[in-house]
């Protein structure tokens, strides 16, 4: 029996000059659930529906008409206009079981966040976007567990830095789109002008 092989991270960290908001999920899905080449491309996962439905009232505004994809082009726009910045907590993993799911992801090497940081000079708000990047940002910064929702104040790469816990994005946490935006909109909410 052959061991699952390890993965590198496919994509290369999303990082606009201006960005004072990074978020940071766990790592990809296997390429088959893309329908996109961008974060969080998997067509049954939530998070630019989520976006959709904070900053324009409509959870298919970043839905390609009559597709099951996401429209990358409007999505990079809207995270630059708005200054987020997109990576993961995991730069090379193992799926233990070849799927999607976090609980089957074994991290072999985490992402630098602190590189990550010193190449975003106004960022001072990282965004845990599920379980699993929660537990490996808290590995890399230190502090006790964050609950859903909640958020931490620390010190990386030099600089004070908020660490906030949003819900899963994914459609395996079953929840509505509306609910998991009221979490966002908290953390928006101490951050005024990104939206």
């Amino acid at each position: 029996m052959t061991s699952p092989a390890t993965e590198r991270h496919p994509l290369p960290p999303f990082l606009p000059l201006q960005a004072r908001l990074l978020m940071l999920g766990s790592f990809p899905p296997p390429r088959r659930r893309w329908s996109m080449d961008f974060f969080y491309p998997n067509w049954s996962n939530d998070m630019w529906r989520i976006w959709g439905y904070i900053a324009k009232g409509d959870k298919n505004h970043f839905v390609l008409p009559g597709e099951k994809r996401f429209d990358q082009k409007k999505i990079e726009q809207f995270c630059r206009d708005t200054g987020i910045a997109l990576y993961d907590t995991a730069e090379e993993v193992v799926r233990l079981k070849g799927n999607a799911s976090d609980n089957f992801l074994h991290i072999v090497r985490p992402t630098d966040i602190c590189r990550l940081l010193q190449q975003l000079p106004s960022c001072h708000t990282l965004v845990a976007t599920g379980q699993k990047s929660a537990e490996t940002l808290q590995s890399i910064a230190g502090g006790d567990p964050l609950p859903v929702g909640g958020h931490a104040e620390t010190e990386l790469a030099g600089r004070p830095v908020t660490l906030w816990r949003m819900p899963s994005s994914s459609r395996a946490y079953p929840r509505p789109v509306e609910w998991k935006a009221q979490y966002y909109q908290k953390m928006l909410d101490t951050l005024p002008g990104i939206l």
